[in-house]
């Protein structure tokens, strides 16, 4: 059984894309079949996972999924890209912008996403997908396919308090489209542990949803070396494998594969 995650939150900058790459390639050590889709029109996670000129790529998400409307035959492994680090990409750049205004006109716009997981979802025992920072088209058909909906915010107030309108759209897609979506969780990311402010912060998130909401025990501690991985291509386990951040994330997939 395939379990789809999609990776989302509304505000930009709070570590999605890192979240994303580092999970993914984190349950690929686990020993598990991982898909990776980048449905950012940013191209930021396949940018940070090595292949540093997103918008030159021919065959992304945004070829696909225009496939997908087309009803057009999509080739098996069409458009995906091999990670060093045992994942596949399904890679996203530019093109996704003008796609998201295109979908507007088209029938069942939501579960087009949808459509293309269903052909790949037998071949993998995980596919994540890295959501743009909005609450638009795209970011709908992912969470009209996922099985779950990962948030990671930052450890600030403005942040925790912008999460009223995303877990807000989660019901909405649940009630109208994808009646099985739940939430994985509520990731803090960022958490300058040093400080009473993140305990303060995290006392806030648990305060405000802790009792409708899962907040994963580990939060992943602010680290200049995470933020190195992007231009490096490679995840936290192979840039600074004894790193904090690189132990948060392994116990963030322990606690992903322990809601199995």
């Amino acid at each position: 059984m395939c379990k789809i995650i999609a990776i989302a939150n509304q505000k930009g900058g709070v570590g999605k894309t890192t979240t994303t790459g580092n999970l993914g390639i984190g349950l690929a050590k686990q020993g598990k079949k991982v898909l990776l889709i980048d449905a950012d029109a940013q191209g930021s996670l396949t940018a940070s996972l090595g292949f540093t000129e997103p918008d030159k790529l021919e065959e992304t998400l945004a070829t696909v999924m225009v496939k997908a409307v087309n009803n057009e035959p999509i080739e098996a492994g069409y458009g995906i890209l091999k990670h060093k680090e045992g994942i596949d990409l399904m890679p996203g750049n530019i093109e996704l912008s003008g796609l998201e205004v295109s979908l507007v006109n088209v029938m069942s716009r939501e579960l087009v996403l949808r459509s293309y997981i269903e052909e790949v979802r037998a071949e993998y025992d995980y596919i994540l997908v890295d959501c743009m920072p909005s609450l638009g088209m795209i970011t709908i058909n992912a969470l009209a396919c996922a099985d779950s909906v990962l948030i990671p915010v930052q450890a600030a107030y403005l942040p925790v308090k912008g999460l009223e309108q995303l877990i807000k759209t989660i019901g909405k897609v649940k009630r109208q489209i994808n009646p099985k979506l739940e939430i994985e969780g509520i990731l803090l990311t960022m958490v300058d542990s040093r400080t009473n402010y993140a305990k303060d912060i995290a006392a806030l998130l648990v305060e405000n949803y802790g009792q409708k909401v899962r907040i994963f025990k580990n939060s992943i501690p602010i680290s200049v070396r995470a933020a190195e991985t992007s231009a490096e291509g490679v995840s936290i386990y192979q840039h600074d494998p004894k790193g904090k951040a690189a132990g948060a994330y392994q116990s963030l997939t322990e606690e992903v594969l322990g809601n199995e």
